[in-house]
């Protein structure tokens, strides 16, 4: 009720303002200067004329004067206006917090030393119809700062402070890649066929066409196809869909970046890998030392190997390579563990590493050589068969990353696709599908080559220091919120 009071007595001073021919939503305004280049160079502007605009977010009359602070992209600044000096100083009264304006003046700084503009001129840009939130207790509500994200910015724009990192994580992440060799290229998020992980995709549909159409999941099998026709160094930087949970580290839409090069084995990428994280710390924030949720960590490269076997015999006290079928499927029960009885050696495997060691990992560490099972696009392992050339770095006991020496042979590539189709075919609704065209591709040969992906989301939760993956997306999709109408009769 008092917010529709307020909303009705902005829309009066709305209509007041047209009938003194005021146009309370302006076209345009000769904004010169952002707050933060007359606060960091005060010495220039002193005594200088100067042109700023922003929202309103305090407003103070005292007898003949009038103070406000307000906000731009770069933070705020105060604005002095005195009756006897300005001919529309009585249009104020017909001016709320929220407004947005423009104003003019010689920069001065006041008895308490505050940097402020005195007003010669001043404009109303936007007349705002809701208020913001009230003052004092502003905008806290984790579900409400999400879903009005914009006002979330008003009210806290400490916040913007994690969108500037993270623009400049992506800069940092072209500049090293660039400097490197490697060109971005953007593959396409509309797919006939989806592929290159194991995850749930979104579904579509073209209309003209009548055609089933998924969004992507992954770049890596149109990155390896850009291969086969001779690109060398790639790399796609954009978003991804998984139609899956939500939970810190997981958003059905969500940065990733994938890079393809040729040439190279899961070694070499290894060292890009952490070379990268390295660099873009280290630019982001002047040292690779982080603390996150109170852990101090060190994304100095190099960092240490250990093979998923050697993990869980460091981690769980368990050595696998001693241990029959039998003994391993003991070690499960033991630890309420479930896996389909059918699962091999290798699944088992997987399944205690992800369940015993995974959240142990808090310093940066490359978890390599896994069971065959984990990936049917990787290399088998040039020592043993039954172990695939992938890498997986971890850090805060999250996975960042997902690499290996990609699989080149065609005939064996068609039998791991058909082996993953038929398990998705008997119900496994993350298997990879089978995709005809890719390994024709491979056909014609790939070069021998390894691929990376990033989870980018993971690296901006790290160094930004943010509690989620919402907290470092703009917009987070969100639960439809039920109507008044449902609630009521709740």
């Amino acid at each position: 009720m008092e917010e529709n009071h307020l909303v009705a007595e902005k829309k009066r001073k709305l209509e007041e303002l047209r009938r003194l021919g005021i146009n309370p939503f302006a076209y345009r305004y000769d904004k010169k200067e952002s707050s933060a280049d007359i606060r960091d160079n005060f010495g220039r502007y002193d005594g200088k004329e100067a042109s700023v605009a922003g929202r309103i977010i305090s407003m103070r009359e005292m007898g003949k004067v009038c103070f406000m602070h307000i906000q731009d992209s770069a933070g705020k600044i105060q604005i002095y206006m005195q009756k006897d000096e300005l001919q529309d100083y009585q249009n104020l009264k017909l001016i709320d917090i929220g407004d947005i304006i423009g104003a003019r003046g010689k920069v001065f700084k006041t008895k308490t030393g505050e940097i402020t503009v005195h007003a010669e001129s001043f404009e109303l840009l936007t007349k705002s119809i809701r208020p913001l939130p009230e003052k004092w207790h502003g905008l806290k509500d984790p579900e409400l700062r999400y879903r009005q994200r914009y006002l979330d910015f008003v009210m806290n724009p400490e916040v913007k402070e994690i969108f500037l990192k993270r623009a400049g994580i992506y800069k940092a992440i072209r500049e090293f890649l660039d400097s490197k060799g490697f060109m971005e290229v953007q593959t396409p998020i509309l797919q006939a066929q989806y592929g290159g992980a194991n995850a749930r995709p979104f579904i579509t549909k073209i209309n003209a066409w009548d055609m089933r159409m998924y969004l992507r999941i992954a770049y890596e099998l149109n990155l390896k196809r850009l291969l086969v026709g001779g690109f060398e160094k790639i790399y796609d930087l954009s978003s991804v869909f998984r139609n899956e949970g939500v939970d810190k580290t997981h958003n059905p839409e969500f940065a990733m970046m994938e890079i393809q090069w040729a040439y190279v084995d899961y070694n070499d990428m290894m060292r890009l890998m952490e070379e990268l994280y390295e660099y873009v710390a280290k630019k982001i924030l002047g040292t690779t030392a982080i603390e996150y949720e109170g852990k101090k960590i060190d994304l100095k490269a190099p960092w240490p190997r250990l093979t998923m076997k050697e993990a869980i015999k460091k981690y769980a006290d368990i050595d696998v390579e001693k241990k029959s079928d039998e003994e391993m499927r003991k070690i499960l029960g033991e630890h309420k563990i479930e896996l389909e009885s059918k699962a091999t050696k290798g699944m088992i495997i997987l399944k205690l590493f992800e369940e015993l060691c995974e959240s142990k990992l808090i310093q940066p560490v490359f978890i390599i050589d896994p069971p065959i099972e984990s990936c049917p696009l990787a290399k088998p392992h040039r020592k043993d068969p039954m172990l695939i050339e992938r890498f997986e770095p971890f850090i805060n006991g999250w996975e960042v990353a997902n690499g290996y020496s990609e699989l080149t042979d065609p005939l064996l590539q068609r039998k791991e696709l058909e082996e993953q189709a038929a398990r998705g075919r008997g119900g496994d609704e993350v298997a990879h599908p089978m995709d005809e065209d890719y390994v024709i591709a491979l056909e014609h040969g790939l070069p021998p080559n390894a691929g990376l992906g990033i989870g980018i989301d993971r690296m901006i939760i790290l160094l930004t220091g943010a509690e989620s993956i919402r907290d470092v997306t703009l917009f987070p999709i969100m639960r439809n919120l039920e109507s008044g109408e449902k609630k009521t009769k709740k």
